[in-house]
């Protein structure tokens, strides 16, 4: 992973500032996020420990307030650019009202998101369409509900895309391409290079071999070049090197075919701590050198300035939301402890898939007993289904303990899994003190629903 940017930082932009010192345990909690008293940890008003009693657990809990903020805070670093929250994240009808009423478009890949959005009342005219590879029923869908950019992955779609909007339409595109740069917090979810799926290699020509044909057909309209590097960015870095080599792509289309694309997109990625004291992207200094950058690197090539996008998803919904699981049972097995919970990698796959690592924390009582490191695993049949290792929790943990995990507000639901046909989790939204359900718990019934074979 690339460093962090050490260069000193304007005044933070609200809730979207470095966090708190390693030292405070809440600092990757939701602002609200309150203690009365000792063990009683509270989100937004409510008590986790009350979420739980009335919804159940798992239960995941969102902070609207803080998702509201978050988006207010893009869009303060980011006065004159477009900025889209990516629906992969997390996604539901209130998430899309909220991000609609901030001022936010809306990073879509599937039609699904895409009719989730706009049947809650989202403007189809703020929505992009991504996807490395594009069903027919997403580009319909698209077409039919009028996104305003679908995003270009592959040569092949150029042609299914012209077909598909028929020779009076128009249809506003971007093309994503591959910068060659790597970043992120994982080779799984590192995508500016070119040994992976997504986007169109710079380097071997095949971007500008893509471009010329989009030129070709009438039906799209080429508004400007998209990148994505990866997930977890914690440095500006790699954002400015891609900077650099979008616009010289964009000065090459100029002088090679008279082009000159509005629109610069550089992705999401952005990283955020899931423990005390992890690194995070500075997105003030992102957004003070990226437009350096971008004026500087276009003046050179004598380009105008085009105008800016961005995708940021966890780093909105991410740090809103906590996860709360009720202990099953504590058992101590070769000179380790497992604390057992009734969720795992069905409701958070995360750690299996990329050994992400979580700071839980016991709430519901106050224990005096002193810390000691214990393993919390899921119940799922999987000798990888652990959400924590070796944390610390107090030595008294017990069955009917409930723990909660921070960070849980983005590739949570939107990645759970029907593995062993626990269900899914529900999400609960807290504000000033009240907690309503947004998305319910996930049923036998609705498992039944689906098996129709016999």
């Amino acid at each position: 992973m690339t460093t962090l940017d050490t260069t000193p930082a304007p005044t933070p932009v609200p809730a979207l500032a470095a966090p708190a010192p390693a030292a405070d345990p809440l600092s990757v909690w939701p602002a609200s996020t309150a203690e009365p008293r000792q063990g009683d940890i509270e989100v937004g008003g409510v008590p986790l420990a009350e979420c739980a009693e009335r919804f159940g657990t798992p239960v995941y809990v969102l902070d609207e307030n803080e998702v509201r903020d978050r988006c207010r805070g893009y869009r303060a670093a980011f006065p004159e650019a477009e900025v889209l929250y990516a629906a992969k994240a997390f996604l539901c009808r209130a998430v899309a009202h909220w991000i609609e009423e901030e001022g936010l478009g809306l990073d879509v890949c599937s039609a699904g998101e895409l009719e989730l959005a706009v049947t809650t009342g989202f403007p189809p005219d703020r929505i992009t369409l991504h996807g490395n590879a594009k069903s027919p029923r997403d580009l319909e869908t698209a077409l039919r509900l009028g996104v305003g950019r679908i995003v270009i992955d592959s040569p092949s779609e150029i042609a299914r895309l012209a077909a598909a909007v028929g020779p009076d339409g128009r249809q506003k595109v971007m093309v994503r391409v591959v910068p060659g740069i790597s970043a992120g917090g994982h080779a799984k979810i590192r995508t500016g290079t070119d040994d992976q799926k997504f986007g169109m290699s710079i380097s071997d020509g095949y971007a500008q071999h893509a471009i010329v044909r989009i030129l070709d057909q009438p039906q799209l309209e080429l508004t400007g070049l998209h990148c994505h590097l990866g997930s977890q960015v914690t440095s500006v870095r790699p954002y400015l090197a891609a900077v650099r080599r979008l616009v010289g792509l964009m000065a090459t289309l100029r002088r090679q075919h008279g082009l000159l694309l509005p629109e610069l997109d550089l992705g999401g990625g952005h990283g955020i701590a899931y423990r005390p004291g992890d690194p995070v992207l500075d997105v003030a200094a992102l957004a003070r050198r990226v437009r350096a950058e971008l004026a500087s690197a276009c003046a050179a090539a004598g380009l105008p300035v085009p105008r800016l996008v961005l995708e940021p998803g966890r780093a909105i919904t991410g740090p809103a939301g906590v996860a709360v699981y009720r202990v099953l049972a504590v058992k101590r097995t070769g000179g380790r402890v497992f604390v057992a919970v009734d969720g795992g990698m069905s409701d958070n796959p995360r750690p299996a898939l990329y050994g992400v690592r979580y700071a839980p924390r016991l709430t519901g009582r106050h224990s005096a007993a002193a810390s000691a490191p214990v393993t919390v695993v899921g119940r799922h049949c999987e000798a990888g289904d652990v959400l924590a290792a070796d944390v610390p929790l107090p030595a008294d943990v017990r069955p009917g303990d409930l723990l909660a995990l921070p960070v849980a507000g983005a590739y949570h639901l939107s990645m759970a899994s029907g593995y062993n046909l626990v269900g899914r989790p529900p999400v609960v939204a807290v504000r000033d003190a009240r907690a309503r359900l947004l998305v319910r718990r996930e049923s036998l019934d609705d498992i039944r629903g689906r098996d129709v074979g016999l």
